[in-house]
């Protein structure tokens, strides 16, 4: 009896949680909370059109009142991987509160990026897309090895996005 009645209980509070974001999802757009104030990674599909895929990504930051960047970085790549863990540790919250970062691997994706004029000598690369979801030729590109990398970078791309 006691295991029947926990299950139902489980149940009605899955269901009801599916209820609350079915809710949320049919009404108007929230305003940005406190906790979506961060800077946010959106790992890219490693196949596709990449103009195509940065036009939706780009339509959804819309609206949600986000900044949008094409990052382009690599798992061999030091300041690349001191720039992610920065940014998923928090540390560039305040900096970029309202920033999406769509992640591409140079490796894996290097002739899709060509494709849509995602094009850099270093990188990791951050790149403003236009409209179309191609490139729109504002960019910074590459980092400093060592503790000094997220410092390095962090003004760069404020300068790249204006602020």
């Amino acid at each position: 009896m006691g295991r029947v009645a926990l299950f139902t209980v489980v149940v009605a509070s899955v269901l009801a949680g599916c209820r609350g974001r079915e809710d949320a999802a049919s009404g108007p757009a929230p305003e940005a909370s406190a906790s979506s104030r961060h800077v946010r990674f959106v790992d890219m599909p490693p196949e596709g059109d990449v103009g195509d895929a940065v036009r939706r990504e780009l339509s959804r930051a819309a609206g949600e009142r986000r900044r949008v960047v094409v990052y382009v970085g690599a798992v061999w790549c030091e300041p690349c991987q001191r720039f992610h863990q920065a940014a998923v540790r928090g540390d560039l919250d305040a900096t970029f509160p309202d920033l999406t970062l769509l992640e591409f691997d140079l490796d894996r994706d290097l002739e899709r990026l060509r494709v849509a004029g995602y094009t850099s000598k270093y990188i990791p690369l951050f790149a403003l897309p236009a409209t179309n979801g191609s490139a729109s030729g504002k960019q910074t590109e590459g980092g400093i090895k060592g503790e000094g990398a997220v410092a390095y970078m962090a003004p760069r791309l404020k300068a790249l996005l204006g602020q």
